[in-house]
């Protein structure tokens, strides 16, 4: 199964999406026509290893999974709660908490990952995730985040 990619235009800085077929193929913006064309060393035995859009080697893992799904559940969770706890129903109450910790369970089982890329923030989708990359990491972001600063002259 193919993958997408999820970018911001490093061109035209609009968010993009784009489906490579074959998966090394080139990449591009529909907007602009910005393209980037070494999807093959991109690749290793099959498996990304770089970033398409803009090649960096720091890829990490996360859930392909909408963050605002993730705010409702627990925010219904939440005040189904509260509402319960109000009405003296102590059972019902805890039962709702523990409704929302299965379904996030569940979910987590169930999606599957995707790579972001630590520089561009592309986000790589349904493609094949290899165990190499690692969860995010606050440090090697923290660095990304003080180059990119630095380049664009930004203090501190």
């Amino acid at each position: 199964m193919g993958g997408h990619v999820v970018f911001q235009c490093p061109s035209c800085q609009t968010r993009r999406m784009t489906a490579p077929q074959p998966e090394q193929a080139a990449v591009s913006c529909d907007g602009c026509g910005w393209k980037r064309d070494t999807g093959g060393d991109d690749y290793r035995d099959e498996k990304l290893c770089r970033c398409r859009i803009c090649g960096c080697d720091d890829l990490w893992r996360q859930k392909d999974f909408p963050p605002a799904l993730g705010l409702v559940i627990v925010g219904v969770a939440a005040i189904s709660s509260i509402v319960a706890w109000a009405d003296y129903r102590p059972f019902l109450a805890i039962g709702c908490l523990f409704a929302a910790a299965l379904l996030d369970m569940v979910l987590f089982v169930l999606m599957a990952d995707m790579l972001v890329c630590y520089r561009c923030g592309a986000r790589h989708r349904q493609g094949v995730v290899d165990d190499q990359h690692p969860k995010f990491d606050l440090e090697t972001a923290e660095r990304y985040r003080q180059m990119e600063r630095r380049q664009s002259g930004q203090p501190g």
